[in-house]
């Protein structure tokens, strides 16, 4: 069990007069009053005994007083602090008689347990890493956290991409009567002109053909020379698969006809192109992104295996997406009596050694809560000393016009007049 306030007595500090406490051990001391009594003086006393000038109130005496504030607590590892005189000095003493300061005090003593509202009033995400850190998980966390949003703001321009390139796909039309590639004009002219030097050549044999065809018939003499060429020429009629008068011209129409279209077949051939990269893009993209979905996936997997084997203060108590988490609810959701059961939680958990929370303003919580709460505490082993507008049965001592003395008569209240700020 961590380390507990077992007697605290202030006299003019605030609205306080003279008090004395001698909280429980463990679980829940209240201290009662109506409005305006000095009820939170008493917790913001405490606070400035051992938290130090930092929670020292602005206006520390009390008004109606010549006499400076005195302050006095007894812990249970047995350090006594007071703090007295004009300055309000600070001494510590140990059980030896050995002198300490506020840098002892502040080896054990959590800084939220003196100022719960700190915790309290901070966002839902700092309460979160408030916690993760109490754990040891809050830099690794933060660091897949990082990994991510990074890879989710990447997949989210990859999945933008990826739409934009199914969309234009969709508009593009597509034509299924021409080639796949576009038509080269200087390919079709080439064709052309080998088919024009081709008919120019069959024109050639057959003139000579005839021409040699004339001469052998008119000059006998020279019938064995003519029939040398006309053999020559015979041949070469020959590996053209026709006989001489059979030859016939290429048609260059179809040629023609392509190279009058070719603007046109090829503006639909490159729309077909573009439609298929714009598919083919689209899966590129679409698989970029499902891989991108499943790192985030594994990145979540490793959060929730690091959380789910932290030592969380509070079974029910967990973090998601940066929130705190308790039985399902978030914090502003949470009801008066959970939210501080988590704080208390979280504040035991970030300092061990100090045993004790101060809380203002209980009065939120009814009996039942108010009971469920403390039985909590006990278990816990904390000691919690809260403030309540309440003069009922439940409250350990009850503050009147800056007097409470939780030793003399009970839980009455008590009026009395002090000699030289003692009781």
């Amino acid at each position: 069990m961590g380390i507990t306030i077992n007697e605290f007595e202030a006299e003019n500090v605030k609205r306080i007069r003279a008090v004395k406490l001698h909280p429980s051990p463990t679980g829940l001391t209240i201290i009662g009053g109506n409005n305006g009594q000095g009820k939170t003086s008493v917790l913001d006393s405490i606070a400035w005994a051992l938290g130090g000038e930092k929670f020292r109130p602005t206006d520390a005496k009390n008004k109606d007083s010549v006499i400076p504030p005195y302050l006095h607590v007894t812990l249970s590892n047995g350090l006594v602090v007071e703090r007295n005189g004009k300055n309000s000095s600070l001494k510590v003493t140990d059980p030896s008689g050995e002198k300490a300061g506020q840098k002892l005090l502040d080896s054990f003593i959590g800084t939220l347990a003196l100022d719960l509202p700190k915790f309290m009033n901070a966002s839902n995400t700092e309460k979160a890493k408030i916690l993760l850190n109490i754990l040891g998980v809050g830099d690794q966390l933060e660091e897949l956290n990082n990994q991510e949003r990074k890879i989710y703001d990447e997949r989210t321009a990859i999945g933008r991409i990826a739409d934009q390139k199914e969309k234009y796909a969709k508009e593009q039309p597509y034509y299924s009567d021409v080639p796949e590639a576009p038509i080269s004009s200087a390919d079709l002219i080439k064709q052309q002109q080998e088919i024009l030097a081709r008919n120019g050549q069959r024109q050639q044999w057959i003139r000579d053909y005839d021409k040699y065809q004339a001469e052998y018939n008119s000059i006998v003499e020279q019938i064995d020379l003519l029939k040398e060429r006309l053999h020559e020429v015979d041949e070469k009629v020959k590996a053209s698969k026709h006989s001489p008068r059979e030859l016939q011209m290429e048609s260059t129409e179809e040629l023609e006809a392509s190279l009058a279209n070719i603007e046109e077949t090829n503006r639909k051939v490159r729309a077909n192109l573009d439609k298929e990269k714009a598919e083919d893009d689209a899966r590129q993209y679409r698989r970029q992104y499902d891989q991108l979905t499943d790192q985030i996936e594994s990145i979540r997997n490793e959060k929730k295996s690091l959380l789910d084997h932290a030592d969380l203060p509070l079974e029910g108590l967990c973090v998601e997406n940066g929130n705190l988490i308790y039985n399902g609810e978030q914090w502003d959701c949470m009801s008066s009596s959970d939210q501080l059961k988590v704080a208390t939680a979280i504040v035991k958990k970030l300092n061990p050694e100090c045993g004790f929370v101060l809380i203002d303003k209980l009065e939120q919580m009814d009996m039942k809560t108010l009971k469920e709460f403390g039985d909590w505490l006990e278990r816990e082993g904390l000691q919690v000393i809260a403030t309540r507008v309440s003069t009922g049965d439940e409250c350990s001592i009850i503050i009147e016009d800056g007097f409470g003395d939780d030793k003399k008569a009970g839980k009455a209240v008590q009026k009395k007049k002090w000699e030289a700020g003692k009781f």
